[in-house]
């Protein structure tokens, strides 16, 4: 391989042709066209606290108010986002009907950081004009670092799925102070979202900094079976995402990245598109709606 990755899309086509085992790693550049910033870009009274110190047990602990605020501020922004053409170009590769064509008797796994739940609305969406994959195996997405729509009991660990707008009447309107900068309400313990099973006090259903990613051991067998590796939308700088893209290039795997712009994790790259991935992942997957 030359010191540059290639751009040309005809010659990445050929290489998804004969590539068996496929997965995608996603970064927080796939929901950029949906609306939901960057996590250290979330806006308004955040930009005076270090985001990813809201993103802690310990935040949590000492400042459950404060955190539950951040929450249903991102809640309610990826609830009202819309699906982009990244999202749905994904979701049909995902289904063997559609990836047959592109890629013949190959598996495909989407490993994807975001919690906004996007890619899993993107494969409802597709797989509903696609009356024939409701009798399949369902498509996996793996979002290794939780559900923002999950919420999980801080006593007894249960976890479900909350979609409820707000998810409590305490948080009601709370996204519009913080979209403004105004002062942030001091939500007492009890008026908080709690726990269905057995009412203590829920958190939100994603994975914290200094707590282990999901999925972790499930990856692993996927990223060390890997022939070719899609990155799109991360820096390659959170660990331990950043680091499956070498894992299937030292392997001789081939990587393809499209991002905005060049970072560190492009070293091991073969393909590098660069762009909005809404407009370059669909054309180089001959996807394009």
């Amino acid at each position: 391989m030359s010191n540059l990755p290639s751009s040309d899309m005809e010659t990445f086509r050929k290489t998804l042709w004969e590539s068996k085992h496929i997965i995608a790693v996603a970064g927080a550049g796939l929901s950029a066209a949906s609306g939901i910033g960057t996590f250290r870009g979330a806006g308004g009274l955040w930009r005076k606290y270090d985001a990813m110190s809201l993103a802690t047990p310990e935040a949590f602990n000492n400042n459950p108010s404060r955190v539950w605020q951040f929450y249903h501020y991102r809640r309610e922004k990826a609830l009202n986002a819309p699906t982009n053409n990244a999202h749905i170009a994904l979701a049909k590769f995902s289904l063997g009907s559609i990836r047959q064509n592109l890629a013949p008797e190959s598996t495909f796994t989407l490993i994807t950081q975001n919690v906004d739940g996007l890619s899993q609305w993107a494969l409802d969406q597709v797989k509903a004009s696609e009356p024939s994959e409701s009798r399949r195996a369902q498509p996996e997405i793996l979002e290794m670092h939780g559900r923002l729509f999950d919420v999980v009991c801080t006593r007894c660990n249960h976890r479900e799925p909350n979609f409820s707008s707000p998810i409590c009447e305490a948080l009601r309107g709370t996204e519009n102070l913080i979209e403004y900068g105004q002062e942030e309400p001091d939500i007492p313990l009890q008026d908080l979202p709690k726990c269905s099973k057995c009412g203590s006090l829920a958190r939100p259903g994603v994975v914290w900094f200094g707590e282990r990613p999901l999925y972790l051991t499930p990856i692993d067998i996927l990223v060390d079976q890997a022939d070719l590796c899609i990155v799109i939308g991360t820096s390659s700088t959170v660990y331990p995402a950043a680091g499956y893209a070498a894992r299937v290039h030292n392997h001789g795997g081939k990587v393809a990245a499209f991002n905005l712009e060049r970072s560190v994790g492009d070293e091991n790259a073969d393909f590098f598109f660069l762009g909005p991935c809404e407009i370059t992942l669909p054309k180089a997957l001959s996807l394009a709606s």
